[in-house]
């Protein structure tokens, strides 16, 4: 490989005498009479073609002018930096950037190409292009998320592409500056051997015939257990067996499976493990794909100290101190229906409110209790309706039937009760998408596996819980200071004297802290969606057939 580059990078040199013609100062000698654009001054052919190409371009003509165009890719001592490019989009495609698109083969054959310094000028800014499309895309992503969805409402970093060429210019080790683009965070090197690992499985024709329709129990016998249990050995999940009976060993792996998709580990194949399970190992892998870009999107936050980790296709909320899971609790997200999804963006808890009213969003009281107060004026009781003096209006008096949804006037609220729709604690991280985190009376749909249920806020399974470990940074006895607070049934506001980040994001293969990728349905189909602007993009699904 290292005799490779070494023949490219002579094959990219013109010709020693025109590298040591330009070494010596021919900017006076060739192109004879050309201006700058830039200064007016004569320039050389390959000096004027680098000021003309980089003209468009801010970032490059200012990069340039201020190294008084010297190149750092097309002279006989920027080898090393050439070298350290090609590699890094040689490799591009394994961390799942589409490396056709930087075309690095044709680059190489335009180095090889070059017949004159103004040519040799061009290349050099060209060449430009190129590293900062390949920076840009392996530290930031290769998408804008905001034009793929709507319901991310992440913004990634931008670095400034002169700072970033300036750096790398004066980096002395350009293979290291190039790989430190790359997310540093251990979840995305992680993810990348389980690409490679899923690569594999794909090049050995996947994990086998797939599971027929019907319930699979232990004690049965019979081709769908046979399937099933070549499928668990080739998943890695089950060792060495030519049983047919779904014996104890096959259970133990069933639910060992079970509880590394988020399912129910009752040993039991029914629909939603038989689902799972008959996943292709191409589907898991776009899966992959999809969190490297993600995780390339949260690229630059700061993930030291303490944060709160809410997954919405994993329906749980984490609080993380130091890269260790401190607290964990199940969750209910927002409906899969597109004006009830659970948004992804990233923001600041500030404070929690301990007995609180629920004011209700415009959106519910127009769509959903307006119609009912309409047939029923009675409706929605545990409701008061609110005027534009924050004074309650008796249901008796109003006519709900002079109304719609444009020119309702009131608001409505529910006050603090064992009985309000956001239980006896919310959290909140004020977001214009009015989203939070909340108790909720209805405990009951905790129990359930796929738990998109609500109009977009996350309901916490342990609110309590969670308020005893955020108040433990500011308080002696946190479990005592918030059920004193409870105990007056008073709506109280209780500041974090420490706002902790919180991140809301959409993760159907993570990481677990041993380095084990967990899976998880794709409950919104957003990382279809994403998958699918990738591949147009030009990402390729490594190991597949087609």
């Amino acid at each position: 490989m290292a005799t490779g580059i070494r023949v490219i990078a002579l094959a990219a040199s013109v010709s020693a005498l025109a590298f040591g013609a330009f070494a010596q100062g021919t900017a006076q000698i060739a192109a004879q009479g050309a201006m700058s654009p830039v200064s007016g001054v004569e320039l050389s052919g390959f000096t004027q073609a680098i000021a003309e190409a980089a003209a468009s371009d801010p970032a490059l003509a200012g990069f340039y002018a201020a190294r008084d165009y010297r190149p750092i890719w097309t002279s006989q001592d920027d080898q090393a930096r050439r070298a350290a490019l090609f590699s890094a989009l040689d490799r591009s495609g394994e961390q799942g950037l589409p490396q056709g698109h930087y075309d690095p083969d044709g680059l190489r054959a335009r180095f090889a190409a070059v017949q004159s310094e103004r040519q040799r000028g061009l290349l050099e800014v060209e060449t430009s292009k190129v590293f900062l499309e390949y920076a840009h895309d392996v530290s930031h992503g290769v998408l804008d998320p905001n034009r793929v969805l709507s319901e991310i409402k992440r913004e990634p970093m931008r670095a400034d592409p002169q700072l970033r060429l300036t750096a790398f210019a004066a980096s002395g080790n350009p293979a290291l500056f190039l790989r430190e683009l790359a997310p540093q965070m251990p979840q995305y090197a992680q993810l990348l051997k389980d690409k490679l690992d899923l690569q594999a499985q794909i090049a050995e024709g996947g994990w086998g015939d797939k599971l027929p329709a019907g319930k699979l129990q232990p004690g049965e016998q019979g081709p769908a257990v046979i399937a099933l249990r070549n499928r668990l050995q080739k998943m890695g999940y089950l060792g060495r067996s030519a049983t047919a009976r779904f014996d104890g060993d096959i259970q133990k792996a069933v639910q060992s499976y079970q509880a590394d998709q988020g399912l129910t580990p009752d040993g039991v194949v029914g629909e939603s493990t038989r689902e799972a399970l008959n996943t292709s190992p191409e589907d898991r892998m776009k899966s992959v794909l999809v969190a490297l870009e993600r995780l390339r999107w949260m690229n630059g936050i700061d993930f030291s100290g303490r944060y709160i980790w809410v997954n919405i296709p994993d329906f749980s909320v984490r609080v993380v101190d130091n890269g260790k899971t401190t607290f964990r609790s199940v969750t209910v997200v927002g409906q899969s229906s597109a004006d009830r999804q659970t948004p992804e963006f990233s923001d600041e808890m500030e404070r929690m409110v301990i007995n609180p009213s629920w004011h209700v969003p415009r959106s519910i009281v127009t769509k959903e209790y307006l119609p009912q107060m309409q047939r029923n004026p009675n409706a929605a009781g545990q409701l008061q309706l609110i005027d534009s003096r924050g004074q309650v209006v008796p249901r008796s008096a109003v006519n709900f039937a002079a109304y719609n949804a444009r020119n309702f006037p009131f608001a409505m609220k529910q006050p603090p009760s064992t009985r309000n729709a956001l239980g006896l604690v919310k959290f909140l991280f004020p977001n214009k998408w009015n989203i939070y985190l909340h108790d909720t009376p209805s405990k009951s749909l905790f129990n359930k596996e796929s738990r998109a249920f609500s109009h977009g806020c996350v309901r916490v399974g342990k609110p309590f819980d969670l308020a005893y470990v955020l108040l433990g940074a500011q308080s002696p006895d946190p479990k005592a200071e918030f059920q004193r607070i409870l105990n007056t049934g008073r709506e109280t506001v209780v500041p974090l004297k420490q706002p902790v980040p919180v991140h809301l994001v959409y993760f159907t293969a993570y990481p677990t802290p041993t380095g084990h990728v967990e899976y998880r349905r794709d409950v919104y189909g957003r990382d279809g969606r994403i998958f699918e602007a990738l591949a147009r993009a030009g990402v390729e699904l490594p190991g597949s057939k087609g």
